[in-house]
């Protein structure tokens, strides 16, 4: 018989359970409730809930009887039928199994997304009740245990062996914290040093980079369903930052379904700036930022959320005054596991996010 993972003792968690506390109160309060569905405008901003449309709307046009839309026009109404047809049978499919039933005539895998996003967004209603689903590239790991829409019960383990992230789930148990790791190497890395099973009951997944639809709403369900505190372990540098921002507050590209995809309670773990002159993290272990960086960083400091976070913005004025950005990978000068057993363990007792 398996023996359960043997986590840390019940003191370990007291930051955590405070914090958690913190949020049902944020909840309570109505923080978290979610706003009206928008249609799909211009984004602005919303503390509570992230990117949100513009109220005032505006629309495009595409005309049968016009030479620049009528394609366009034509393969709306292709893919429009297929999801009538999925709908009426009751059966699902990705955007990759429609872009095949017509790739001569779709011509692109992009062509298909757009369209399927054009058409969620006019009729207002999430892609999932289109029954059009994404390919799902995330892993998730911990102290989780779902069913499957088609009845099939999934436990996930704290190993080494994570579980694809799923399209859709009925049920799951409870832990105390949520981790989003955005590398596959990093959360690869933590299964590989028993992360998990040390720091049990927890939950780790990752997207892998800028993370899929069905990773955002996965991480979206656990926050709604528990309510736990959910935590980034990202880069320290602005693409890092960037995906971190996408789980928090969204991006513009989805921005109409933001209500149904964005936790706002996600909290900064790691690797802060402040961590690499903290740690004393090497010059030599760090990279310099590019001119391309250099205006993401810029980019995400003009953005309205920033105002709400101070410490966020601190933190990002320090990487942009050294010049430098660093991976995750960085720790491994202070010891091959130190992320694992020391960084991590101990930025989860002491509380050290933001």
């Amino acid at each position: 018989m398996a023996l359960a993972p043997m986590g840390p003792e019940a003191s370990f968690f007291d930051a955590l359970d405070r914090h958690r506390a913190s949020l049902l109160a944020m909840v309570k309060k109505g923080a978290g409730e979610t706003p009206a569905r928008a249609t799909r405008v211009p984004s602005r901003f919303e503390d509570a809930f992230g990117l949100q449309m513009r109220p005032q709307c505006t629309t495009r046009k595409i005309k049968s009887d016009s030479l620049r839309s009528v394609r366009k026009f034509a393969l709306i109404l292709k893919i429009l039928s297929m999801i009538y047809k999925l709908i009426q049978s009751n059966t699902y499919a990705t955007k990759r199994d429609i872009y095949y039933t017509e790739s001569q005539l779709f011509r692109n895998q992009a062509a298909v997304d757009s369209i399927i996003d054009d058409i969620s967004c006019m009729l207002k209603v999430p892609r999932r009740s289109l029954h059009v689903l994404s390919t799902s590239k995330g892993l998730i790991a911990g102290n989780l245990r779902y069913v499957e829409e088609d009845g099939t019960q999934v436990q996930c383990m704290c190993s080494a062996t994570a579980t694809a992230v799923p399209s859709n789930i009925q049920g799951m148990q409870n832990a105390k914290f949520l981790l989003i790791v955005e590398k596959d190497a990093t959360f690869q890395r933590l299964l590989d040093d028993n992360f998990c099973s040390r720091m049990s009951p927890c939950i780790m997944v990752t997207g892998k980079g800028i993370p899929d639809l069905n990773t955002r709403l996965l991480v979206k369900k656990l926050w709604d369903t528990f309510h736990i505190p959910v935590f980034t372990l990202v880069d320290a540098d602005p693409y890092g930052i960037e995906i971190m921002c996408i789980y928090k507050y969204g991006s513009m590209s989805m921005s109409f379904e933001a209500h149904n995809l964005t936790v706002p309670a996600i909290r900064w773990l790691g690797l802060l700036p402040s961590d690499i002159k903290r740690l004393n993290i090497p010059k030599d272990s760090l990279i310099p930022l590019t001119r391309r960086d250099q205006m993401k960083l810029d980019s995400i400091l003009r953005r309205p959320y920033i105002t709400y976070h101070p410490f966020w913005k601190k933190e990002m004025e320090m990487l942009a005054d050294s010049k430098t950005k660093a991976e995750i990978q960085a720790l491994t000068f202070l010891s091959s596991d130190y992320l694992s057993r020391v960084y991590l363990p101990n930025k989860l007792r002491f509380g050290g996010w933001i």
